[in-house]
């Protein structure tokens, strides 16, 4: 396990890097291999939770309305059909998940597998750049959207990086595409916290590292989303390629030279 100072680093590095688009986990993959630290995959998942409380707060009334439009069944509104949009862009990171779970479980130890992913992210947040359209989301734009969801499991492919691009460059309006991208995490996310919770057993996890974990990432990751929200809007998206590259370039080199 981590100490409290630890979790804390960690946790700073989850709650800034969540929601911009440079890869949270792959930030923690590369942060772990230089600390010499090796948390169990429950960590860093719970402070995926601790974000994902963020979003919650952020759009409470949104995921409300799309709630009882979802227990009414009223797929014809605006929130039934994001409702649906939800369900069929969540399909493929669960069947990815599943399939490839011991892989990606792999990959969190694997630095220059990190670093090439993140330099990936770069490449897509590049080309993203000026595709910006008005289109509303179709059933075929959420389940590509959410195949991208399901790729960025891989540590050092962002989440938000490639589903946002992947809603410009299929000309979805960007307010939708900030928005879907949201929405469509918080079953992935909490997904995934459902099925590394049975780790918490005591005895064998320190629980405060944890918690001061979860509610440093919140912090932090309620003035990252507002940050990036700002960035999407301004249409600044794609600089965070530069960062991308960087990063990747730097640490591919050093895994290199050993």
């Amino acid at each position: 396990m981590v100490t409290l100072i630890e979790a804390i680093i960690l946790a700073l590095i989850q709650g800034l890097t969540e929601w911009l688009p440079v890869s949270s986990s792959g930030h923690l993959v590369i942060a772990q291999n230089f600390l010499g630290l090796n948390p169990p995959l429950i960590f860093d998942v719970m402070l995926h939770f601790g974000t994902l409380i963020v979003v919650v707060l952020t759009f409470r009334k949104d995921i409300q309305e799309i709630f009882k439009a979802l227990v009414k069944r009223n797929f014809n509104s605006e929130e039934g059909k994001l409702a649906l949009y939800i369900i069929v862009g969540s399909i493929p990171i669960a069947v990815i998940g599943v399939t490839f779970y011991s892989f990606i479980k792999s990959l969190f130890s694997n630095l220059m597998a990190a670093g090439l992913a993140i330099l990936i992210t770069g490449c897509v947040l590049f080309i993203s750049e000026k595709r910006l359209g008005t289109k509303k989301m179709s059933t075929l734009d959420s389940l590509i959207v959410g195949l991208a969801q399901g790729i960025a499991i891989i540590p050092g492919i962002s989440r938000s990086g490639l589903t946002i691009s992947t809603g410009l460059l299929r000309k979805i309006d960007k307010t939708t595409a900030f928005r879907y991208s949201f929405f469509l995490s918080v079953p992935a996310i909490l997904g995934a916290t459902i099925i590394e919770v049975k780790d918490l057993t005591l005895g064998t996890i320190d629980l405060l590292p944890i918690i001061v974990g979860v509610v440093v990432s919140m912090l932090v990751g309620y003035a990252s989303l507002k940050l990036l929200q700002k960035i999407v809007m301004m249409e600044r998206f794609h600089l965070f390629a530069y960062y991308c590259w960087a990063v990747g370039i730097t640490i591919v080199g050093f895994t290199l030279i050993g």
